[in-house]
C-alpha cells in the first residue's frame, strides 16, 4: 500500500507532520479527517527516488532503532499477541522511517504475507541477516526467541562500533583546526606585521626569516595549493567510487602500522559475532558467511569471505581458505578449524569476538593516550616557534628606537 506524507493541524491547533498508508491521497485525507486532522498538504513518498543526505540519516536512525524494536516485538509475541497486532502496537511507539516500515509490515502481514517477505521489501531498514533470521523463526515456530537473538546481535554489533575512528576523531579534530589556525596566522597576520618591521630593522632574526619564507610561499601559491587539494579530493572520491579502487584502499589501510592490526581485529570481531549468532540460530555456515560478508564494510575482507563461500560450495575447508587469503589473524583461523571439528563453532566465534573486542578497546585507548599529548606538543612547538618569530623582531625594533 502506498505511503503518503502529510502536514496539517490537530483539533488543538498544533501543527502535525507524519505519514499514513492509504490507497490514494484522497483516502489518506479522509482517514486523517476522521482522526481530527485538518490536512493542509499530502503527497506520496517515493522511496525509489534518489535519497538525500537527510533521508540517509533517517534511514540510518531507523536501522539503529530496529535493534530495540526487535526486542520489543519479541516481548509482545511472548504475551500471545498476533504478529499483525504486535507490529501495529510497535509502530505507534516510533516516528520517522521505522514507523513507516512497521506500518507497511502490518499492512503486508494483514494481506497474507510473512514477516520475512515484508521485511525483505524494505532493505533500506532491514538488513539481510534480519530478514533471514525472521524467516528461520517463522518456519521453526519460535519467532519470539529468534527476534530476541536478533536484538542481541544488533546490540552487540553496536558495541563493536568503529572504535578506531572514534579514537582518532579528537586527535584529527585537534590537528585539523590547529593547522588551519597556523595557516591563517601565516597568511593574514604575519605578512603585514613583518612588512612594518622590515622598514625598521636592517637584519631580521633567522626564526623570523623562516616564518617569512613559509608565509610568502603560502600567500603566493595559496590558490594553486587550494586547487591541488581540491583535485586530490576529487581523485580520492573517484577512486573510492570504483570497486577496484575501494578494494585497493581497504587492503592498504589494513597494512598500516599500528592502526592496521587494530582494524583487522575490529572487523574480524564483527564478522565472528555475526557468524556466531547466525550459526546459533540454526542458519548453515555457508549462508551465514554470505550474510556476514554483506555486513562487512571492508571490501578486502568481504572478498575473503566470498572466496570462503566458494570453497565451501566446492567441498573445501574454511580455515584453509582464510589462511590462503592472508588477512585473518592465525588465532581466528585456528578457531575456525577447531570449531568445525568440535561442532562448537558458534560458541567459539562469539568468544573470539568478545576477546578481540576487548583487545581493540585496550589498543585504541593506548593509541589515544599516545596521540593526544604528541599532537598537543606538536602544536605547542609550532605556536612557540611562531611566537618567537614574531616577538624577536619586535624586541629588536624596540632596542633600535
Amino acid at each position: 500500500m502506498p505511503v503518503f506524507g502529510y502536514q496539517g493541524t490537530g483539533t488543538d491547533g498544533k501543527r502535525l507532520r507524519g505519514s499514513i498508508h492509504a490507497e490514494s491521497a484522497r483516502a489518506g485525507r479522509d482517514s486523517l479527517r476522521q482522526q481530527g486532522v485538518t490536512v493542509t498538504a499530502i503527497r506520496p513518498i517515493d522511496e525509489s527516488a534518489q535519497r538525500s543526505w537527510l533521508q540517509y540519516v533517517r534511514q540510518h536512525r531507523a536501522r539503529a532503532q530496529w535493534a530495540v524494536a526487535a526486542h520489543e516485538l519479541s516481548m509482545l509475541l511472548r504475551t500471545g499477541m498476533g504478529i499483525d497486532e504486535a507490529v501495529a502496537t510497535l509502530a505507534d511507539q516510533y516516528r520517522g522511517g521505522l514507523r513507516i516500515a512497521l506500518r507497511r509490515i502490518h499492512d503486508d502481514v494483514t494481506a497474507g504475507r510473512s514477516l520475512a517477505e515484508s521485511m525483505a521489501m524494505q532493505p533500506h531498514v532491514f538488513d539481510a541477516a534480519s530478514v533471514r533470521l525472521a524467516e528461520v523463526g517463522e518456519n521453526a515456530g519460535n519467532l519470539d526467541a529468534v527476534l530476541d537473538e536478533l536484538a542481541q546481535l544488533k546490540q552487540r554489533m553496536a558495541e563493536f562500533g568503529d572504535k578506531v575512528a572514534t579514537a582518532l576523531m579528537y586527535p584529527m579534530f585537534l590537528l585539523t583546526f590547529g593547522v588551519a589556525a597556523m595557516i591563517f596566522l601565516m597568511t593574514w597576520v604575519l605578512p603585514p606585521l613583518l612588512e612594518n618591521l622590515q622598514e625598521t630593522l636592517t637584519q631580521i632574526p633567522w626564526p623570523t626569516r623562516i616564518a617569512q619564507s613559509i608565509s610568502t610561499f603560502l600567500v603566493n601559491n595559496g590558490l594553486m595549493l587550494l586547487v591541488a587539494s581540491g583535485a586530490l579530493l576529487v581523485i580520492g572520491v573517484w577512486i573510492l567510487s570504483t570497486e577496484r579502487g575501494r578494494t585497493w584502499i581497504d587492503r592498504q589501510v589494513l597494512k598500516l602500522p599500528v592502526i592496521g592490526p587494530i582494524l583487522i581485529k575490529q572487523n574480524v570481531a564483527r564478522i565472528a559475532m555475526v557468524l556466531g549468532m547466525l550459526l546459533r540460530s540454526g542458519i548453515p555456515l555457508r549462508e551465514s558467511m554470505q550474510l556476514a560478508a554483506r555486513s562487512t564494510r571492508n571490501t578486502s575482507l568481504r572478498r575473503t569471505l566470498a572466496k570462503c563461500v566458494d570453497d565451501l560450495s566446492a567441498g573445501g575447508d574454511v580455515a584453509a581458505a582464510l589462511q590462503d587469503q592472508g588477512l585473518f589473524p592465525p588465532l581466528a583461523i585456528r578457531v575456525f578449524a577447531v570449531g568445525q571439528e568440535s561442532g562448537e563453532l558458534d560458541q567459539m566465534l562469539i568468544r573470539l569476538a568478545d576477546d578481540y573486542n576487548q583487545q581493540v578497546q585496550r589498543a585504541t585507548s593506548r593509541l589515544t593516550t599516545m596521540l593526544e599529548p604528541t599532537l598537543i606538543l606538536f602544536m605547542a612547538v609550532l605556536v612557540g616557534f611562531l611566537l618567537v618569530a614574531t616577538m624577536l623582531p619586535i624586541l629588536q625594533a624596540g632596542q633600535v628606537t
